[in-house]
């Protein structure tokens, strides 16, 4: 009995808690020069670029929000977010996810650490948490030094939202953040993909690359003219879905979608690098890793999650073909330019109309008429129509649009030069180009019920 007690208590003794393994990892990541490159820049480039930006004459109009940025503070965190999403987030996570296991196959410690912790499973919990850890903290340090940036630099002013309808500061700060929390779930999408090659792959450079090569397919295929549903069950759509935020009311039927894809693929992903980790023969020092393992363990479950998501997609909301068509974008601009004109009406200090009376209405042509009017394209012609208080004649003004895939559009003023030219117009934050010359929108891809 003596002897059985010592044996038991040095077994209790010898495992290493869950928190204990999670406060090693991290300690080993933030150690890294690269981890901590990473923090500096995260918490200090964006608010020198808004700094230097807020000085240009020029903007980065063709951002979204990019042409507010001389106006409000609040433009530039969505100007970096759009950056971030597109670059920033994907390189971060396959610096930090991609690598987490690999190193341990690069140094050879994986024995070492195998002795200490004696579990297996503890290993893989305490990695994944660190690596979402220090994923989150950066992604913090660009939000927070994005708005900072902003604020100092510029001022706290209204934003003007993509249907042209102005957001009080609190309400932009609001969305703003929000904004910024809706890009979590494609970053630990991205980060959990990251964990997969890296356990799949072992000690090959493609596991750390991974996360950006995805990012990157992720980006070139919402370029292209897809299903509306194919579009959505893609987990990079909730990069760019964060915007339909900004719109009075919100779009938020397709922002929740691209969410919860992006947490399932999340939670899959990281399940599938779980159950190869746990079953790896870790007495082979040779076998960190194989390209069959990864194809059967790793992508083919993906290519099924995918095609489960988009079945679900179509059959949720009915959406079919690309999802843009001749009546949501004459809506959508003729929403817009109500807007728009009642904000050039108060800068111009002219007596305030509501959007009631103006009765703003748009006709929308693609290809000069020759094209059917639906899909993407730069080809749209919308001609705005809208009635002043008072004055009987009808006013008209042209925009040429250009519509992206994924339904955000640029609308160029084309005449009369009066209403949508490029003229500068004083303000008490200085003089800003004429709000109805050029402006940013977006359409509606799911079904929609159009008012009254």
């Amino acid at each position: 009995m003596t002897a059985t007690i010592p044996r038991d208590h040095a077994a209790v003794a010898q495992r290493v808690p869950v928190a204990r393994g999670y406060r090693f990892e991290l300690v080993k990541l933030v150690s890294q020069w690269r981890i901590r490159l990473l923090a500096v820049t995260c918490w200090l480039a964006p608010a020198l670029f808004v700094a230097v930006v807020s000085r240009q004459s020029t903007l980065p109009v063709d951002t979204v929000f990019g042409r507010w940025m001389h106006a409000t503070g609040w433009a530039s965190p969505l100007v970096m977010l759009g950056f971030a999403g597109t670059w920033a987030l994907p390189l971060m996570t396959s610096v930090v996810a991609g690598d987490v296991f690999a190193i341990e196959d690069r140094l050879g410690t994986w024995r070492h650490l195998l002795v200490v912790v004696r579990s297996p499973r503890r290993i893989f919990v305490a990695k994944s948490l660190a690596g979402a850890t220090v994923v989150l903290l950066l992604t913090a340090g660009l939000a927070v030094s994005s708005v900072a940036g902003g604020i100092l630099a510029v001022g706290n002013q209204p934003l003007v939202g993509l249907d042209g309808h102005q957001l009080a500061p609190a309400d932009a700060a609001g969305k703003v953040l929000l904004a910024w929390m809706c890009v979590l779930a494609p970053t630990l999408a991205l980060g959990a993909i990251g964990l997969l090659g890296s356990v799949a792959l072992g000690r090959s450079p493609m596991g750390l690359l991974l996360p950006a090569f995805v990012a990157i397919a992720l980006q070139l295929a919402q370029m292209l003219p897809l299903p509306v549903a194919v579009r959505l069950a893609l987990p990079g759509y909730a990069f760019i879905a964060w915007n339909r935020l900004f719109t009075s009311p919100a779009q938020l039927g397709p922002l929740l979608i691209a969410i919860a894809i992006s947490v399932a693929w999340a939670v899959t992903a990281t399940a599938l690098a779980y159950r190869l980790f746990v079953r790896r023969d870790f007495t082979n020092l040779s076998m960190d890793g194989s390209r069959r393992r990864a194809v059967t363990g790793g992508l083919l479950p993906l290519v099924g999650l995918m095609t489960v998501t988009v079945a679900i997609v179509t059959a949720g909301t009915g959406a079919t073909g690309s999802g843009i068509d001749q009546g949501k974008v004459q809506r959508s601009v003729a929403t817009a330019f109500g807007h728009l004109y009642r904000l050039q009406t108060a800068q111009l200090h002219r007596p305030d109309v509501t959007e009631a009376q103006l009765q703003t209405t748009a006709a929308c042509t693609k290809g000069g008429g020759r094209l059917a009017p639906h899909g993407p394209g730069n080809d749209w012609r919308c001609v705005v129509s809208w009635h002043l208080p008072g004055i009987e004649a009808t006013g008209s003004a042209t925009y040429q649009l250009d519509l992206a895939p994924d339904g955000r559009y640029t609308a160029d003023g084309d005449g009369p030069k009066e209403v949508n030219g490029y003229f500068l117009v004083r303000t008490a934050t200085g003089d800003t180009p004429n709000p109805l010359w050029q402006f940013d929108g977006t359409v509606a891809l799911l079904p929609t019920t159009p008012k009254g």
